[in-house]
């Protein structure tokens, strides 16, 4: 699937070994972050990862998500339509949320059974699908006509809040510059691109990958970022590098995010447009229900974000911003390991 241009490789339920929830008796449910854990922890899943993530089968902008069921927070939570939960993982590692995942995941829950629509469907009617991330209950919202779903999905998201305005960082290759940290799902570090000598519409990628890439070193090495309620989360994801239109406007604003492994998302970025209004509204640059569109800077696809409600993440004060974008099936795939294959866990060029 993809969204936004931005690709997604899903592994059903029970479709990767060693990721079933287990608990008392082996049976039991398990949490997302339980399961994320394991998988950061054990060299034989992250052989997986890469099995599934890295070339041959896929490439270093590879994306997946992983889904699994049985999960904890179902059990001990009332969700609308809960769909099991999943795992997102990259060409590093694994992350906390993915924007464009929830979107696309919303339509493959409805279409194959992991969450049943209600009978009494109309056409076109929106069906509620809850989606366990590692950063919490996402709700998203899929059209429905009673077979199928259709490409238009929104989202609401955690609690997003303003981590850090005005943070001076000394970027080694660039100086000191001003950068803004939120979190969305994920902590990411904005600043406009032009403050690093470019243009994120005309300059190279490659350029612009290289100074994305130093801001995150920087910024992971000169400030901690800390999630309030969740420990897990208190990481620095990546960089957003933006056209700097920050006011409120009818006209998109492009952005590009640089994450894990120097890898580019193609898409405008689901976890970073919830952090980026998130920070507008922190700033009030942005009110509750103006709409604003973010557009890739890569493949010109747009995402739709608002700031829907205001509420408390720890001490921050944090809005649930909704995103909505299309999705898009692709195809479907099976692969093969042969023990014999010398690269039978894949590779990376850089």
């Amino acid at each position: 699937m993809h969204a936004g241009g931005e690709p997604l490789r899903v592994v059903l339920p029970g479709g990767l070994p060693g990721l079933e929830p287990a608990g008392d008796g082996g049976g039991g449910p398990s949490s997302v972050l339980a399961l994320r854990r394991r998988l950061l922890a054990s060299p034989e899943l992250d052989a997986l990862r890469r099995l599934l993530m890295h070339e041959p089968r896929g490439h270093r902008d590879m994306y997946g998500a992983l889904l699994v069921r049985g999960c904890k927070e179902e059990e001990e939570e009332e969700m609308p339509g809960a769909a099991g939960g999943v795992l997102f993982v990259h060409n590093q590692g694994a992350s906390s949320m993915c924007g464009h995942a929830v979107l696309c995941l919303a339509r493959l829950a409805l279409d194959y059974g992991l969450r049943r629509p209600p009978p009494a469907a109309t056409p076109e009617q929106e069906v509620p699908v809850t989606i366990h991330c590692p950063c919490g209950p996402v709700v998203a919202f899929a059209s429905w006509d009673g077979q199928r779903s259709g490409s238009r999905v929104r989202f609401h998201s955690v609690p997003a809040f303003a981590a850090a305005t005005d943070l001076m960082v000394d970027v080694p290759g660039y100086g000191k510059v001003v950068v803004d940290v939120a979190y969305g799902g994920a902590f990411y570090a904005f600043l406009s691109a032009e403050k690093l000598g470019l243009d994120v519409c005309s300059s190279k990628l490659r350029d612009l990958v290289d100074a994305a890439s130093a801001v995150t070193k920087a910024v992971k090495a000169q400030f901690k970022v800390c999630h309030p309620l969740i420990e897990d989360m208190s990481f620095v994801y990546g960089t957003i590098l933006t056209d700097g239109k920050d006011a409120f406007s009818d006209e998109p604003t492009s952005n590009l995010c640089v994450f894990a492994d120097e890898q580019v998302d193609r898409s405008p970025t689901g976890s970073g447009v919830t952090a980026r209004i998130a920070l507008q509204y922190h700033k009030g640059l942005i009110q509750l229900g103006q709409t604003r569109t973010f557009r890739s800077s890569t493949t010109g696809s747009l995402f739709i974000g608002k700031a829907v409600k205001e509420l408390k993440s720890g001490d921050h004060n944090a809005v649930i911003v909704e995103v909505s974008g299309e999705s898009f099936y692709t195809g479907t795939s099976t692969f093969t390991l042969e023990e014999n294959d010398p690269l039978k866990y894949g590779f990376l060029l850089k």
